[in-house]
């Protein structure tokens, strides 16, 4: 039997409409997926935030563990479809533009500041995709810089900048948690030059596990912008959050430091740690006395 070219030609246009309808297969099947976010938007630019992202990304890419998504604007932090306009100024297909949402990922890296453009929606989605899907967050440097007015995001984190009163100095620290997989790569004592961040509340020790300290012994502690009178100044904690895991370290302030080897391992096995590839305490406890 001999078909007409418009029978052909319609099955043609059907099955390409067809196509372009069923969702392909995801690119990199069976490996994590982080979206690393650098919000340079909406805040103070860190010179650091784009070597910090291709560090990320290099080190995911070349260890196999995880893929990473760098984005420096808040397109994908929804669990809501994604559309953008077509040539013709109309919504098009989530699917045509091939677009991800907070579905597809397994943790996100987070180093942005201020106040940010989330809609309410976004917001509620970050925190779900978190607290109830059991995913993880890992915040650099400027990661509790952000969204002050937004308080469920400092519970989320663990806490809020408060200042930095040395700034950039050769920083005395203490590991606490010399097991926790990204506290690994440091000694038990070490000094590094970097710029400390300190915190304020929602911080708290009854709230998150404290890995690394300031040694207060080793510091200038007379500086009037020091508001905590403790002596408590974490440079990395781990908290859980609902069903979902949370990191963050003051680390990354200089572009330099993206290039120590310690600092590049403790931000790798933090995110590995985000994902749920390794395990590492997060229960809460008291300053050591010494």
């Amino acid at each position: 039997m001999i078909r007409s070219r418009p029978l052909i030609l319609a099955a043609i246009v059907f099955s390409s409409q067809l196509l372009a309808q069923t969702p392909a297969p995801g690119p990199f099947p069976g490996k994590k997926k982080l979206l690393a976010i650098g919000d340079t938007r909406t805040g103070f630019q860190h010179d650091s935030v784009s070597h910090a992202l291709a560090v990320i990304e290099r080190m995911g890419w070349e260890s196999g563990a995880f893929v990473t998504y760098i984005k420096t604007d808040s397109q994908l932090l929804t669990k809501q479809p994604i559309t953008i306009n077509d040539d013709h100024g109309k919504p098009s297909s989530p699917r045509a533009i091939n677009a991800k949402n907070l579905d597809y990922f397994d943790a996100i890296f987070f180093m942005g500041t201020g106040e940010g453009d989330l809609s309410a929606q976004q917001k509620k989605d970050l925190l779900s995709f978190i607290r109830d899907d059991g995913k993880g967050f890992v915040g650099a440097h400027t990661g509790d810089n952000a969204y002050f007015n937004w308080p469920e995001f400092g519970e989320m984190i663990g806490g809020y900048f408060d200042n930095h009163p040395w700034g950039v100095f050769d920083a005395p620290v203490i590991v606490e948690d010399p097991d926790f997989p990204a506290m690994k790569a440091f000694p038990l004592t070490f000094s590094l030059r970097e710029e400390i961040v300190l915190h304020l509340p929602p911080y708290s020790r009854e709230k998150v596990r404290v890995l690394a300290r300031l040694d207060t012994k080793k510091i200038d502690m007379t500086d009037k912008a020091i508001h905590r009178k403790d002596g408590d100044f974490p440079v990395a904690w781990s908290k859980s959050y609902g069903k979902g895991r949370v990191f963050y370290s003051t680390y990354g302030h200089i572009p330099e430091n993206w290039d120590n080897p310690m600092v590049q391992k403790m931000y790798f096995e933090a995110i590995k740690w985000a994902m749920g590839l390794t395990k590492g305490e997060t229960t809460p406890r008291p300053m050591p006395n010494k």
